[in-house]
């Protein structure tokens, strides 16, 4: 698209608005019809550790909101030379879960307790076995549950209890709503109704009875929308608190908030069955859209929905890269004494290369990237180890593969319980994040771990502030019954740039291997926390 035919689109209002509330940085970003970016702003932001609780403050919520949005807007007056006076639609998201609770005024009762927090996990036992659902520590409802049993005295002044999507979306138009996809991490989604599953609603109902609260789960959580859904307008107070120059006019349209999960789901086209996404880099983890629910509870996978209700299978891993990038920075420090001058950017690319050639189940080596604790293997805290015995074939290129190997091994077990116990089909996984910087690197070694083609896009990086912008477009521009797979799939989709690469036998038999010795020492990484403390 050519500058005087973007000029016309911002001038006429056929723009679609995209913000994303990730844990360091508020994202937003500005798109064409035709699905792709014309701006972007955003604004670094930290959480802080007040009173035992990890929190944002709601005064830096709006301050990094409208900061980001007046970079945006910034940017589009210096490339088009126009003001940003009229916006399509406009989507929210933002990390998910947490608990934002607020009394009949409005007013927050207790601060922003967030995702990161795990105070929780007597209410998440006890709810897990209650629901025969894996309630995380991080959910809504588990930190619901956990201030009923701590007495805490705002429990009763509760009128509404949201997310920071939910929230930011209800102060901007005055609808109480959110996404399904992000309501599933507020409490159990039924994908038959798309909404909140009665059966648990009633069960959660009871322990309110017994604690005598006169409200009930219904009265305080948000109303459940699907993408495509009309989930309000901006009005002229939501105007002026995302822009206070009071140039952005109230009234454009607003989809459902979602999660980063979904946004992320939707950025990489995985919302559809039999598709997946995986995210690695700090941490791994893998989104799994499903033909049907579970058979049974499994307390290493996370059930939540895509933004149109399906289904979906999580399993996170705690710790994915940060070992190997520690082994890289000893490479790093080791070629400076040399006098070597080479970029991180090469030193990656040559090391990650090199394990290419090494032997299929690298040697013989063993290693543990467990920087923290690892909930799949049931460990609490982590000692990063490498381990090998006399006869291990210990070469550059076995070392950095078993490195590459063990980022992956947590994930592996978890993904195991869907594709051997489930009989989960998967006929493509999506891959993104750091891991996959390195050209064809991290796609073999992901395929050879999940035995499945993986594929990397190049608008993979676009991010989730891109993928609820395409929510709120796909809200705006779908046909009657357009499914939101086809839309993204004919429509934003169709002829993208990307590389997928199979599984190689001998690649998955070499990791077969290493998941066998893996699984065997892992007697030594526990014995490792237990003696190095």
């Amino acid at each position: 698209m050519n500058q005087n035919d973007t000029q016309k689109l911002i001038e006429s209002g056929k723009t679609a608005l995209g913000i994303e509330f990730g844990s360091t940085r508020i994202k937003v970003v500005l798109i064409g019809e035709d699905h792709t970016p014309i701006a972007s702003g955003s604004h670094e932001w930290e959480n802080r550790h007040e009173n035992g609780v990890w929190t944002y403050s709601l005064e830096d919520v709006w301050a990094g909101l409208q900061d980001s949005y007046r970079k945006l807007s910034n940017e589009v007056l210096e490339k088009y030379n126009m003001p940003l006076k009229t916006i399509d639609a406009i989507g929210f998201s933002a990390m998910m879960h947490g608990y934002m609770a607020f009394d009949k005024d409005g007013n927050q009762l207790v601060p922003f307790r967030t995702w990161r927090n795990t105070t929780t996990e007597q209410a998440s036992n006890e709810l897990t076995a209650l629901f025969q659902f894996n309630i995380p520590q991080r959910w809504s409802i588990a930190h619901l549950y956990q201030a009923i049993l701590n007495n805490e005295p705002h429990i009763k002044n509760i009128s509404y209890l949201t997310t920071l999507a939910g929230y930011v979306h209800w102060k901007l138009t005055g609808q109480k709503v959110l996404g399904v996809g992000e309501a599933s991490g507020m409490f159990p989604i039924d994908s038959k109704t798309n909404d909140y599953d009665k059966g648990m609603l009633e069960q959660f109902n009871g322990l309110l009875k017994a604690e005598k609260i006169s409200w009930t789960l219904q009265d305080i959580l948000p109303k459940v929308l699907v993408a495509g859904d009309d989930a309000g307008v901006l009005t002229e107070d939501g105007a002026k608190r995302l822009d206070p120059t009071g140039q952005l006019l109230a009234g454009p349209k607003l989809c459902p908030p979602e999660g980063d999960a979904g946004t992320g789901m939707v950025a990489t086209n995985s919302v559809a069955v039999r598709t997946g996404n995986v995210s690695a880099g700090t941490s791994v983890f893998a989104m799994i859209v499903l033909e049907k629910a579970l058979s049974k509870l499994y307390p290493e996978i996370d059930m939540v929905t895509t933004p149109t209700g399906k289904p979906v299978a999580m399993v996170h891993s705690n710790n994915c890269t940060s070992d190997l990038n520690a082994w890289v920075d000893l490479f790093a420090e080791f070629t400076n004494i040399l006098g070597v001058d080479i970029s991180e950017s090469k030193l990656y690319e040559t090391l990650y290369q090199k394990a290419l050639t090494g032997d299929a189940d690298a040697g013989g080596l063993l290693a543990y990237n467990y920087v923290s604790g690892e909930h799949i293997t049931h460990l609490e805290e982590g000692r990063p180890l490498f381990v090998r015995t006399p006869e291990s074939r210990f070469t550059l290129a076995n070392f950095i593969r078993v490195n590459l190997f063990s980022s992956l091994g947590a994930l592996k077990i978890g993904m195991d319980i869907l594709f051997e116990q489930e009989k989960v089909k998967l006929d493509q996984l999506l891959g993104h994040g750091g891991f996959f910087k390195t050209k064809d690197v991290g796609q073999k070694m992901m395929a050879a771990a999940m035995n499945v083609p993986v594929s990397v896009m190049e608008t993979a990086g676009e991010g989730g502030a891109w993928g609820i912008a395409l929510l709120a477009l796909y809200m705006i521009h779908k046909s009657t019954n357009e499914s939101l797979e086809t839309y993204l799939s004919n429509k934003v989709f169709a002829g993208e740039n990307g590389t997928t690469i199979a599984p190689d036998q001998k690649d998955v038999d070499g990791f077969t291997i290493f998941m066998e010795r893996y699984k065997k020492g892992l007697v030594i990484e526990r014995a490792a926390v237990e003696g190095l403390r």
